[in-house]
């Protein structure tokens, strides 16, 4: 997906999330036990799990590359899991010790949010941090607007599924608008099946940190191209803290600005081709 178009989608995917976890819990029956916080912890891992598959899994599912959605998604709902079933009986704890429900519910869904972010820069190509920054303002937002629409809304049902709904809504847009407004490099596709997608760079560029293998396997590499002219893993992405250099794997060659290279640095609106697939690279300094 496209930078400008990365905080719709992931703003439609939380919203679906929330209201999925909602409904599951709704149809369990929201309350689990005769002890509120266990209640709430179950509560909070079934709306954790939906937001964060969903999250963490839509942008390899929209580029087209289910296997690594799926990947993805299911680290992304573990974490999930966890940061429902830990925000939400804090929300719940802080609630009823301070007695300010807009308070509680921030700091609870905060930490959801938190947990939430991470998983998204642990699956995708964005910094961790940048990825929990977003999910915390995010959930603190969300937060507030859950309480806000439980509040306003004479149905409490429908008050909690408004609620959840702008939770998800929230929290994943504002992962999505942190991570796209402090990105600092990345590849977009100009010509070839994924045209208009952007992957984002910056968790690759630090020396002795981790590399991005572009290929065509969705289980092998990091940044994947549906192209059958492609290897499966096709080139070596690495940063050396100032620069991106690539680096060809594969036999029917890697060409930067239409000249083959068996290993070079990029530059700002550097060109690249593998297979039949053309990628402009971008930087910010």
């Amino acid at each position: 997906m496209s930078r400008r178009m990365r905080t719709y989608y992931y703003a439609v995917l939380g919203a679906i999330g929330g209201l999925l976890g909602w409904q599951i819990s709704n149809l369990l029956g929201l309350s689990f036990t005769g002890n509120l916080y266990a209640s709430e912890m179950i509560v909070g891992a079934l709306i954790g799990v939906c937001v964060g598959f969903l999250i963490g899994g839509g942008e390899a599912l929209i580029n087209r590359t289910p296997a690594r959605a799926l990947r993805t998604g299911v680290l992304a709902a573990g974490l999930g899991l966890a940061a429902g079933a830990i925000g939400l009986p804090l929300g719940e704890m802080s609630f009823q010790s301070l007695g300010a429900g807009l308070l509680g519910r921030a700091l609870g869904w905060g930490v959801f949010g938190v947990l939430i972010g991470l998983a998204e820069g642990f699956s995708g190509g964005s910094q961790a941090w940048k990825g929990a920054l977003g999910g915390a303002v995010g959930g603190v937002l969300g937060g507030v607007l859950l309480e806000v629409a439980r509040q306003r809304f004479g149905q409490a049902l429908f008050g909690k599924a408004a609620g959840m709904i702008l939770l998800g809504a929230s929290v994943g847009a504002l992962i999505a608008l942190i991570v796209v407004l402090l990105s600092r490099a990345w590849l977009e596709v100009t010509s070839g099946k994924l045209k208009g997608a952007e992957f984002i760079l910056d968790k690759f560029g630090k020396r002795n940190g981790p590399s991005a293998i572009v290929g065509s396997d969705a289980l092998k590499a990091d940044i994947v191209l549906p192209d059958p002219d492609i290897s499966p893993q096709h080139a070596l992405l690495s940063g050396d803290g100032m620069r991106f250099i690539i680096k060809d794997m594969s036999t029917s060659g890697t060409y930067l600005n239409a000249r083959r290279v068996e290993q070079a640095e990029l530059y700002d609106r550097s060109v690249l081709r593998l297979g039949n697939t053309e990628m402009v690279y971008h930087e910010k300094r």
